[in-house]
């Protein structure tokens, strides 16, 4: 006679345990308890072993002292980096004298017609508004020297991008090689590689040109591989039934599919080379950037400003030309074709007369001078906020309480851990949001900092980029939940964050120093500036995205706005919140060499004296530590999910 049996009822786990993130922080205990103990006994100090240390400065200085002995003689640099620092420099200055060529009337006309042939009269006006102003400010000549450079920068940068996208759109093989190349080529500090091209290119415009591209590059590579990728599978399976062959159906189906990318990716590349153009200056880049960079050395606002105005009003033209041709497609091509023939002779005509007037160069005498204002504004916000203000103390006194009551124990805090519990604690955060791999290569990046030999400087640099985006998350989230909330506040806040975005480092470093003085706290404010734009559209963007429909759920039960925001917008918005987060952390990061210049010190100061002194041991060190940081903040502050679908 067969016997039922029951199965025995599984015990479950306690409440509490059911959670992923709990049993993983168990897990994470119980091996602390066994190593910590091993760690301290072997490692009492604290402080990065020097065992564990690997000094990289005779290698480096050795292929730096080579380099400099080979430069004139060497076969590689002779026939090969000679011709491409030739080109380079025959390339620019080709565009630069035909720009002088055409004259200040019929570059501005050209650019009214492009611009009015992409996206209609209203761009073609602001157009045309944006290269008048540039000669009013007086900086017609360094205008035409900078956007030469960025011509030839931005078509070698698609080119580059364009054919490591195509790569890596079409293998997965090269995808995967080319991943942590892009990603080493965005995170690297621009400071940090300008010292080996300057070696091998010296000073001018061929190192500019090239720094320029390998910044520049990546975004067009990625996007060109994202649009190949995406291509419609029912598209291509119609152009592969009809007998194209795989070169075919890359140039008359993936391409074409792919415009907007492309588009996207030539928009990106434009931006991330005039955001170079000031860095770019250091090795002898000319035009705006110079001049920028040497009323920084001056301490003279004014003219800051007054190069600073014209990049800002290139990047918006720019931008919004490239966008609007990758959204708009065809939809000026109605507008019948007599009209652009005669746009095209009006443009023709108007170059011709300025040259045959010999009205080339902008006349002397339609400058405004805006540098003697703004220093005296300046001078007036240094005499009046600095110092004295009753009850609510200048900015040097908020700047001194931030040092003292934020940065310092932050840096004191993080500098008195053992190095083991600093791994131990990024693991522990890594592994609670990711899985395992997330938290391994968080580990492993934290400890190539220690290995490199530079612990220290690295917590310091930490301590500061976790106090920017503590703040700019603060201010962001805010401001970003507000212009959600408001149409009119964020139209008001638009052309504002245009501005904070487009505008040189340099240009508001300047009035932050001026504000707060020279230290850690100038360098964190400089940080915030440059971060909080990308942070308050993100979160805006996230929160203006959510489903009306759970609005509308949440308002029919009584929600008031607060509980709506809270409990509704909020967590439907995580994914753009924690997207928001990352940019916020890559974009401090971005400006921790632009702190070393004010007093940042630590690993920002470290890059920026390596390329002072040549020391390529120094300044390679110090960067690739910066890499590692990032690539460490990043793994902590993105959950898996979101770096599968960024293909991270």
């Amino acid at each position: 006679m067969a016997t039922i049996t029951t199965p025995a009822p599984r015990v479950g786990l306690p409440g509490v345990l059911k959670h992923q993130a709990v049993r993983k922080l168990l897990l994470l205990a119980l091996a602390a308890a066994i190593l910590v103990p091993l760690a301290n006994s072997r490692w009492a100090s604290g402080a990065w072993p020097q065992e564990l240390t690997v000094d990289l400065t005779k290698p480096l200085t050795s292929v730096s002292d080579w380099i400099i002995d080979n430069r004139d003689s060497h076969p590689l640099f002779l026939y090969f980096f000679g011709y491409v620092s030739n080109a380079v420099v025959i390339a620019v200055r080709a565009v630069y004298l035909t720009l002088l060529a055409v004259g200040w009337a019929g570059v501005t006309a050209i650019g009214a017609l492009v611009a009015w042939r992409v996206a209609g009269i209203r761009l073609a006006l602001g157009t045309a508004a944006a290269f008048l102003a540039c000669g009013l400010l007086g900086m017609w000549v360094p205008t035409m020297q900078t956007l030469a450079l960025m011509v030839v920068a931005v078509l070698a940068s698609v080119v580059v991008g364009a054919l490591l996208g195509l790569a890596a759109g079409l293998s997965d093989r090269m995808d995967r090689i080319l991943r942590p190349v892009l990603d080493t080529m965005q995170v690297l500090p621009a400071f940090a590689y300008l010292l080996p091209v300057v070696l091998v290119f010296g000073i001018g415009v061929p190192a500019a040109v090239l720094a320029t591209v390998v910044y520049a590059a990546p975004p067009m590579a990625r996007l060109t591989a994202l649009g190949l990728r995406c291509a419609d599978p029912g598209v291509m399976e119609a152009v592969e039934s009809l007998g194209a062959t795989a070169r075919q159906r890359l140039l008359t189906a993936r391409i074409p599919l792919a415009r907007k990318e492309l588009l996207l990716g030539l928009n990106q590349t434009i931006m991330m080379a005039l955001s170079m153009a000031v860095i770019a200056s250091v090795i002898g880049a000319g035009g705006l950037g110079d001049r920028v960079y040497q009323a920084l050395a001056s301490v003279d606002v004014g003219a800051a400003l007054a190069a600073g105005i014209p990049i800002v009003l290139l990047a918006v033209v720019l931008d919004r030309v490239t966008g609007a041709a990758g959204s708009s497609g065809d939809s000026h091509s109605g507008t019948p074709r007599t009209y652009w023939l005669y746009a095209l002779l009006g443009t023709v005509a108007v170059a011709l007369a300025g040259r045959l007037l010999g009205r080339l160069e902008w006349p002397d005498s339609w400058t405004v001078a805006i540098a003697e204002p703004v220093n005296r504004v300046v001078d007036w916000m240094t005499a009046h906020l600095y110092s004295g203000v009753p009850y609510i103390g200048g900015t040097a006194d908020w700047a001194g309480h931030f040092t003292t009551w934020v940065l310092d124990p932050i840096r004191g805090g993080l500098q008195w851990l053992p190095w083991w519990s600093v791994l131990l604690l990024v693991a522990a955060l890594a592994w609670v949001i990711g899985t395992w791999r997330t938290a391994l290569t968080a580990v492993l990046a934290m400890a190539a900092i220690g290995v490199l030999g530079v612990w220290q400087p690295s917590l310091d640099t930490l301590s500061q980029v976790l106090a920017a985006v503590a703040v700019t998350l603060v201010l962001g989230f805010a401001t970003g939940i507000a212009a959600a909330r408001s149409d009119r506040f964020e139209r008001a806040l638009r052309p504002v964050l245009d501005v904070f975005q487009t505008m040189p480092q340099f240009v508001y470093l300047i009035p932050v120093v001026a504000l707060f003085g020279v230290g850690r706290a100038p360098a964190v404010a400089a940080a915030v500036v440059y971060a909080l734009p990308a942070v308050v559209r993100i979160t805006t963007q996230g929160l203006r995205q959510v489903d009306p429909a759970a609005l509308e759920s949440a308002r029919s039960l009584g929600a008031t706005s607060g509980q709506q925001l809270r409990q509704v917008q909020l967590p439907l918005a995580r994914e753009s919140l924690l997207l928001a987060l990352n940019q916020g952390v890559v974009l401090v990061l971005a400006v921790v060499i632009i702190g070393g210049l004010v007093g940042g010190g630590a690993l920002g100061y470290d890059v920026v004296f390596g390329l002072a002194q040549g020391d390529l041991a120094t300044g390679l060190v110090a960067g690739g530590a910066i890499v590692c940081l990032g690539l460490m903040l990043d793994r902590v502050t993105q959950p898996t999910e979101r770096r599968a679908k960024k293909g991270a």
